[in-house]
């Protein structure tokens, strides 16, 4: 270890307060990208992002604008013929609701025993910030080893939409050797993790409709064909008894999981017990030949989101609706393609729904899966870095959300993201009580540290 990472690992447990200030001052302006309403808030979380870069020593910091929320750009490129870091995070957050199952309030940061409680504590506010509070550490005790540049921007949790427009028209100021990205997560506070695989996404919304209104369910039931019952019937068709999708073609172009890839899974400290705790279902379910882990990490799906349809107020009306329409998602493996998907599922129902109904399929958005490469130095340096603060190899997984800004880092830019994070299982992402673990947030801290050294 340097002189320079021993004297940066001592500032950085001397400030941990400031770190923490600074993070729950973050935590405190309510950017819901979501909301209109918010819009100002927006703002003003992206100018405090910019102000803390230009604290840092940061140079050329700049809020951008975009065809939505702006995104917070700046560079420190003081380190010729070094590795260049493309430091990505999102500042916007979660709607709060539903309020009344808070035991805080949302943003008002609140430290309740070894937690920090807020909206965006863990996702993303608390990544963002142990990577800035690691920089922070390394540049007031010398100078950064590494060349860095940062995006954080501001519509992560709505899909990031005008982001990967953005990063077309900014490819060149991007320029970078490798992206660290911390937006995903740990197994467990004694589990440091990799991430180097995400699921795609691929939505839907299918209507289905019968009578052009609705019907009296006494003079019209047994004649006409229920649209509500329709759409169950088909949904019920897109999967088999073993839980695998029936689309046509939807697994031709899976890639299939090799002996070195499941060794890996199955040294992964995630037993069914804990998806039975984690989930509250009395059983798990799904393909059998495959481990849990690799059902929701390195295998595709479909899910229905939502469905409505007819008459769902309080009492009775009996009615024989006009139309029924659900939500419907993919998750989609490496290979997968969303456009082919929507092929497969249209195929599907041309193939199986009645002639006593209409229906129309609409696709909503879509992004492919990401896969990085486990040998790349960056991911190296991590690995090392994380043993180094947890005593432990790290754990290297396949997660099952998206994060489409890793395929649009690929695509666009041709650069691989290293994917890693501080949050729990337990942290209540998205949800009511979103909390961050501090003594694992600022092992975090110092993990980077090493990481940049490292690289």
């Amino acid at each position: 270890m340097t002189e320079h990472c021993q004297a940066a690992l001592k500032y950085a447990r001397q400030h941990k307060t400031d770190f923490l200030d600074g993070l729950k001052q973050l935590v405190a302006i309510p950017s819901i990208s979501t909301n209109p309403e918010n819009k100002a808030d927006m703002l003003r979380a992206a100018e405090w992002v910019a102000t803390r870069l230009e604290a840092l020593g940061i140079e050329k910091v700049a809020v951008m604008p975009t065809a939505g929320h702006p995104v917070v750009y700046g560079e420190w490129l003081g380190a010729p013929g070094k590795p260049t870091m493309l430091v990505y995070g999102h500042y916007d957050v979660q709607p709060p609701d539903p309020l009344e199952l808070w035991q805080t309030a949302p943003f008002e940061p609140s430290e309740v025993g070894e937690n920090l409680f807020g909206r965006g504590a863990s996702d993303m506010k608390g990544q963002v910030m142990a990577s800035l509070s690691a920089l922070e550490s390394v540049m007031q005790t010398g100078n950064l080893p590494i060349n860095v540049k940062f995006l954080i921007e501001g519509e992560e949790e709505i899909g990031s939409p005008s982001l990967g427009a953005w990063i077309a028209e900014n490819k060149d100021l991007l320029k970078s050797d490798f992206c660290l990205n911390p937006d995903a997560g740990m197994l467990g506070k004694e589990y440091p993790t990799i991430t180097y695989g995400l699921r795609g996404l691929v939505y839907f919304e299918l209507r289905v409709s019968g009578p052009d209104h609705d019907l009296h369910s006494g003079m019209a039931g047994g004649v006409v064909h229920n649209p509500a019952q329709a759409l169950a019937e088909l949904i019920a068709a897109m999967h088999n008894v073993d839980g695998r999708v029936t689309l046509p073609g939807f697994y031709d172009s899976v890639r299939a999981l090799g002996a070195e890839e499941r060794a890996a899974f199955a040294r992964l400290p995630e037993t069914e017990a804990d998806y039975l705790a984690m989930t509250g279902v009395p059983a798990l379910w799904g393909e059998p030949e495959y481990i849990p882990a690799e059902r929701t990490g390195a295998r595709p799906t479909l899910e229905i989101n939502g469905m409505i349809s007819g008459f769902t107020g309080k009492g009775q009306k009996t009615v024989l609706p006009a139309w029924a329409m659900a939500k419907i998602s993919c998750r989609l493996v490496p290979d997968q393609n969303p456009e082919a998907v929507y092929e497969q599922l249209k195929r599907f129902l041309t193939e199986k729904a009645p002639q006593t109904i209409r229906w129309e399929l609409e696709k909503l958005s879509g992004a492919p899966a990401s896969i990085s490469d486990l040998n790349q130095p960056a991911v190296k340096a991590l690995e090392s870095a994380l043993e180094t603060v947890w005593g432990v190899r790290p754990f290297f997984r396949r997660e099952g959300g998206s994060i489409p800004v890793v395929g649009q880092m690929q695509t666009i830019l041709g650069i691989e993201s290293v994917l890693t994070g501080f949050g729990l299982p337990d942290d209540n992402l998205h949800a009511p009580n979103e909390k961050v673990h501090l003594p694992t947030w600022y092992r975090g801290i110092e993990a980077l540290i090493h990481f940049i050294f490292n690289l």
